[in-house]
């Protein structure tokens, strides 16, 4: 385990919301998984629903360490998380008992303390949202989906839902917890945030598009993603998503570097 990414447990890597991770022609990740593996990673996938509640899919990680373990003879794992999939991993620390078992916990655009934002949709008729909510979740079901909830999974962005959750599962002491935030520098950095990065800015300030700098920050915050230049890194760039270049900023090299600080702390 010479190379920089060579840790003495495996990593898993937890997907965020609206997505899945099993595709055999897009890699959630970009080309993130690979640069580590290049430095002597072991990657695994986490698996979840793309629209499953929090419980739901801490169960579904839970299940996943297991695996992990079972194939690798190792005692634990390093756990990386992009946006709602650091909430699902907290969840399956504190609540499923998985602290033993999980090293670390780096999370990147984690909304862990939600979004005001979010508080709007929170305080929609609940029959027009459970009527939106069955149109996804038939939608994700046919994508794979065993138990798609959007509207429990997306409630639980809120402010409210995030202050109950968050005095539930508190961090494990015996796990390092440490986070990074990412930020759009304007609403035309990522077109699929114009209007979303417009509304986030006016109730909850800095954001990627999605969630908000001040709600990323948990345990060792470890600092902000962004460019050099005028656009900043969005929600989805900041996870390789579109496979490019940003000025100032290589995203597999910051990667390797976050498992690098995880490999030198021994986990």
């Amino acid at each position: 385990m010479g190379k920089r990414c060579g840790t003495k447990y495996p990593i898993l890597m937890v997907h965020g919301a609206g997505f899945r991770d099993d595709s055999r022609f897009y890699n959630y990740w970009g080309r993130i998984p690979k640069a580590l593996s290049s430095e002597g990673a072991r990657i695994f996938y986490s698996g979840q629903d793309a629209w499953g509640s929090i419980e739901y899919n801490g169960t579904i990680i839970k299940e996943r360490i297991e695996q992990v373990l079972k194939i690798t003879k190792a005692g634990k794992v390093n756990i990386i998380a992009h946006s709602r999939g650091g909430l699902e991993a907290r969840y399956a620390i504190t609540k499923l008992a998985m602290g033993k078992y999980v090293a670390s916990l780096t999370t990147i655009s984690t909304p862990h303390y939600g979004s005001k934002t979010m508080n709007i949709f929170y305080k929609f008729p609940k029959g027009l949202y459970w009527f939106v909510s069955s149109i996804v979740n038939l939608y994700f079901k046919v994508l794979g989906d065993k138990n798609p909830d959007f509207f429990t999974s997306s409630r639980q962005f809120s402010t409210y839902e995030a202050e109950i959750f968050n005095k539930n599962v508190q961090d494990d002491p015996h796990v390092l917890y440490q986070s990074y935030a990412a930020k759009m520098k304007n609403s035309l950095s990522d077109p699929l945030f114009i209007f979303t990065h417009l509304i986030i800015s006016f109730f909850d300030g800095e954001n990627d598009g999605l969630c908000p700098v001040a709600s990323a920050r948990w345990g060792n915050f470890k600092g902000v993603v962004s460019g050099k230049n005028f656009l900043g890194i969005s929600h989805a760039g900041v996870i390789d998503s579109y496979r490019c270049n940003y000025s100032g900023i290589d995203l597999r090299e910051l990667y390797i570097t976050i498992v690098e600080g995880i490999k030198n702390d021994n986990l």
